[in-house]
């Protein structure tokens, strides 16, 4: 059994590591309220955007082929994958997960894969795998918004109408609730209403009608279909890939604050367990010094008998 003077010294320094767990944790408990506040303020505003592209999609005539972004190619011969994690660990497995879903994913596919990385744990995940990173971008604020998430958009979205890639797609952590959050696997682009629901990338949640349809009049367009389409997919693309960043970050937070709490939570409980036996030893050799102050002093008794 270590001395009483170890055990004081590792209680000290477990009860330090609770203060900085403890303190993470509600740092992180702050940050989780306001990315969960942005994210029901983007979902509010993906569903209307939502609404407007299924309103696109129904109307009369073929609009895929009045731009780019709805054109799906018949031959598929590289993908660009946006791969969203968090600059910092201190997050249990979260990053761990996300990597790994989007590694299953490079799996199934037979064309290779462009990485596209936001954040800096997940970048250096598969720079540790050899894969081919094209950009990556992390650093990002608390609160990040859509001006400062453009680039990434405008990366992938340059990348699909030049030709460079054929598919794009994301793989970020849904955020259901501060105990659960899913990575996922979405297709970017092309964009296509057949594969964003409404329980997909646009809301996050499945808020669609009962009917499974919405039902609209013929648009009449102003000044052009085309125009229309020039300005409104390239800022829908924009949206998703702002929603997803902003779903990742409740994510993260919320994987934090749960991380840190349990592990002040067994920081005490270590602690508990160290001060037992502290009192252990510490008893231990209080019995000790009283068995040899007993002995000597019965030795004492028995010189001091004989000299007499």
């Amino acid at each position: 059994m270590a001395s009483a003077r170890e055990m004081r010294l590792r209680i000290r320094s477990v009860k330090n590591i609770s203060q900085v767990t403890r303190a993470l944790q509600a740092v992180s408990a702050s940050k989780v309220r306001k990315a969960q506040q942005a994210v029901m303020a983007t979902r509010a505003y993906a569903g209307k955007a939502y609404d407007i592209l299924v309103g696109l999609s129904q109307q009369p005539g073929n609009l895929a082929n009045l731009h780019p972004l709805l054109t799906t190619r018949e031959q598929v011969k590289a993908i660009d994958v946006i791969l969203i994690s968090g600059d910092r660990g201190l997050a249990g497995a979260y990053n761990s997960n996300v990597v790994r879903e989007g590694l299953d994913f490079a799996k199934t596919q037979t064309v290779p894969l462009r990485w596209v990385t936001v954040g800096r744990k997940g970048r250096d995940m598969l720079f540790r795998r050899r894969q081919q990173i094209v950009a990556e971008f992390s650093g990002l604020s608390a609160a990040p918004t859509a001006v400062e998430i453009a680039p990434i958009a405008r990366t992938v979205i340059d990348d699909f109408l030049n030709g460079t890639v054929d598919q794009v797609f994301v793989v970020y952590t849904d955020f259901i609730s501060t105990a659960r959050q899913n990575p996922t696997v979405k297709q970017l682009l092309p964009l296509s209403v057949a594969t964003l629901s409404r329980g997909g990338m646009a809301t996050g949640k499945n808020d669609a009608p009962a009917g499974g349809s919405v039902n609209l009049l013929p648009y009449i367009y102003e000044p052009s279909a085309e125009e229309l389409l020039n300005a409104v997919l390239p800022r829908f693309t924009q949206l998703q890939v702002l929603q997803t960043i902003l779903e990742s970050l409740a994510s993260e937070h919320s994987a934090r604050m749960v991380a840190m709490q349990n592990a002040t939570d067994n920081a005490q409980e270590l602690v508990a367990g160290l001060q037992l036996d502290y009192n252990k030893a510490r008893q231990l050799a209080i019995t000790s010094d009283l068995l040899d102050i007993a002995g000597g002093a019965e030795a004492l008794a028995k010189s001091l008998q004989k000299h007499n």
